[in-house]
């Protein structure tokens, strides 16, 4: 155990699967470091609070994330716990992510009770999805389908599927299995047919930057490959101002020393899209972050991304 650290207090918000992430990293943390104990604070984020309106709308996912870097900040917990694509692409002044975890299945997930895929599904049926991203990349796929909002977490998403609100709904897919509710999964979108968001499925832990105690407890925890994937991910939705809402997708394969990085930014409807991919060293994710970007914006992301601005969507 890192000297001086004998105990600390995790936050995370208190959804389900905001509690199995943190007990993860509770009990990941422990084996690394035998004799740590770890209090799990839970909190309601404002925006597991305001359900009744798109996150788009709302602020963004950073809603899910503000006050447990507000804990942070004043004392009253150590580190936070996040699903990654849910972190503001600018954390609050003074924070760092300490390490990034193995990342689980990057892909989004089909789940229906009538239609075993995408394809199947009768033109008018009714698709739930939070994310503009899986619906930009939905609507350009199929036209005519209808696709309405859905909000909540994982059980009350699947709670509306079941009452009949909606003939299929897209999730995370690791949200899913790490729930033991993969059974659930009628059918895996490839990554070429709907792009992740950046950080989809990697867990992220937040400390203060200045607490190297805990900085140097995080670092056996970080898993290389997945955070310099995620570092690169997140370059291509920073260079673009990407948030909850722009339908903007970005993944990262790491292999030895490469890295394969692919960008997608489409209009919610689905009508305009742009799509690059870059290949180049895994030394310096960031740099090949932004040049992705700017290839996307050449490719028709720039003139996407003024109509939304101009429309008042960004």
């Amino acid at each position: 155990m890192t000297a001086g650290v004998k105990r600390i207090v995790l936050t995370t918000r208190e959804s389900a699967l905001a509690m199995w992430q943190a007990r993860h990293v509770a009990t990941r943390l422990k084996v690394l470091h035998p004799g740590l104990e770890i209090e799990i604070s839970g909190m309601t984020t404002e925006g597991d609070r305001r359900l009744d309106t798109s996150l788009a709308k709302i602020g963004g996912k950073g809603l899910f994330v503000k006050d447990l870097e507000d804990a942070l900040a004043r004392g009253a917990a150590d580190i936070a716990v996040h699903s990654m694509k849910d972190v503001p692409m600018q954390l609050q002044p003074g924070h760092v992510i300490g390490a990034v975890a193995e990342r689980a299945d990057p892909r989004d997930a089909f789940v229906s009770n009538n239609y075993p895929t995408i394809e199947a599904l009768a033109a008018g049926a009714r698709v739930g999805t939070s994310s503009l991203r899986r619906e930009s990349q939905l609507r350009a796929a199929r036209p005519d389908l209808v696709v309405l909002p859905l909000r909540g977490n994982v059980p009350t998403r699947l709670r509306k599927l079941d009452e009949e609100q909606y003939d299929a709904i897209l999730l995370a897919a690791a949200g899913l299995k790490r729930l033991a509710l993969s059974e659930r999964i009628r059918a895996l979108l490839s990554t070429e047919s709907s792009l992740p968001a950046a950080g989809q499925g990697a867990i992220g832990v937040e400390c203060r930057a200045d607490r190297a105690d805990l900085i140097e407890l995080l670092r056996p925890l970080d898993h290389a490959p997945t955070a310099l994937a995620v570092r690169a991910e997140r370059a291509v939705a920073r260079t673009l101002a990407g948030s909850c809402n722009v339908p903007l997708g970005a993944y990262a394969e790491v292999s030895g020393d490469t890295m394969r990085l692919r960008g997608y930014v489409g209009s919610p409807d689905g009508a305009r899209t742009a799509r690059a991919v870059l290949e180049g060293s895994a030394a310096d994710p960031e740099a090949l972050g932004i040049a992705l970007a700017e290839r996307l914006r050449a490719a028709g992301a720039a003139e996407i991304l003024a109509s939304l601005e101009a429309s008042g969507v960004r």
